[in-house]
């Protein structure tokens, strides 16, 4: 292993291949040397010995063989930590470039919730980023702000730029940067022919009977409306259908026959489309809608304007 007196950019520069770190890199991801000669197209033996390279360029072991396949060792972690790193910036450096041949050109990644999609503020956005800066692509991978299970994970592993959504904890995560986009409350909603729809003043009680539909338990949003009855003295209601399709929701909806929750965006942005009628019923706080970046990655041109038409659309949203 080089000495620590060494002179590290030299010594990177003429000992440390891209392309192993590459295969490393696959070869924790696969958990397998095979499924990395085949992600590559090589043999397995060309796989193995870019790995020994590497654990002789750097001097030490950087993966081991056990029962659940090939696995990083503390020192292959590290590596690879920083490795994500290097590969990213190199990558946000070609973006940049792509920005400056073409003025205005260039790809945004955001990941966002789907309670943000079906809101209507990801199409808004889109819609105005098309307007403005028409050679702008934006790619949208379904993700979730919840800080239950791997949070975050795709923005971690740098597959996308920023994640929209609602924030349902406090993200407390040192490495992440949270802009509060405003706060929105949560509303019950059932079919404009619903008989429910009809009565201007409606009582929890009232609902307890219900044919509710609800997230799955632990989610937000239905811990809102379990917390409310219990507020009023009342047992929360036994959903029918619990599920967190969106898609599903809207469908049984237009039987008229059941009640569920959404944001209130949601509601207003498909009110007309699906005929929703919003019932006069509190369910106590609002929750942040937010926009949530890594802290020490460096935002491309494209990612900042696209970031921009963010906040005109939550903006315009927040004061309707």
């Amino acid at each position: 292993m080089p000495r620590r007196n060494v002179d590290w950019d030299r010594w990177i520069g003429r000992q440390l291949k891209l392309r192993d770190l590459q295969v490393l890199s696959a070869v924790a991801q696969f958990g397998s040397m095979a499924k990395a000669a085949s992600h590559f197209s090589v043999t397995q033996p060309a796989i193995s010995q870019a790995i020994a390279d590497l654990e002789r360029t750097v001097g030490v072991r950087l993966v081991d063989r056990g029962p659940r396949g090939v696995v990083p060792t503390i020192y292959g972690e590290r590596l690879l930590k920083r490795g994500t790193e290097a590969f990213d910036a190199l990558k946000l450096g070609m973006r940049d470039i792509e920005f400056l041949l073409e003025a205005g050109a260039g790809e945004v990644s955001v990941g966002a919730d789907m309670s943000y999609i079906a809101g209507g503020f990801m199409s808004e956005i889109i819609q105005l980023v098309a307007k403005e800066h028409p050679k702008l692509t934006v790619h949208v991978v379904e993700t979730t702000t919840s800080t239950a299970g791997p949070e975050f994970k795709e923005l971690r592993e740098r597959n996308v730029d920023l994640i929209l959504g609602r924030m349902t904890a406090p993200i407390v995560a040192d490495d992440l940067r949270v802009e509060v986009l405003f706060d929105e409350s949560i509303v019950v909603v059932t079919s404009s022919h619903s008989p429910w729809a009809k009565r201007r003043k409606i009582d929890l009680a009232d609902l307890i009977d219900a044919s509710w539909i609800l997230a799955p338990p632990n989610n937000k949003a239905r811990t809102l409306v379990e917390n409310a009855f219990r507020a009023k003295g009342l047992d929360p209601p036994r959903p029918r259908v619990t599920t967190y399709s969106m898609q599903l929701r809207m469908q049984l909806l237009a039987s008229g026959q059941y009640v569920t929750v959404f944001t209130d965006s949601t509601a207003r942005y498909s009110a007309e489309r699906w005929l929703l009628k919003v019932l006069p019923v509190n369910l106590g706080p609002r929750l942040p809608v937010v926009a949530v970046t890594l802290k020490h990655r460096t935002l491309t041109p494209a990612v900042r304007l696209f970031t921009e038409q963010v906040r005109k659309v939550t903006k315009t949203a927040h004061s309707i």
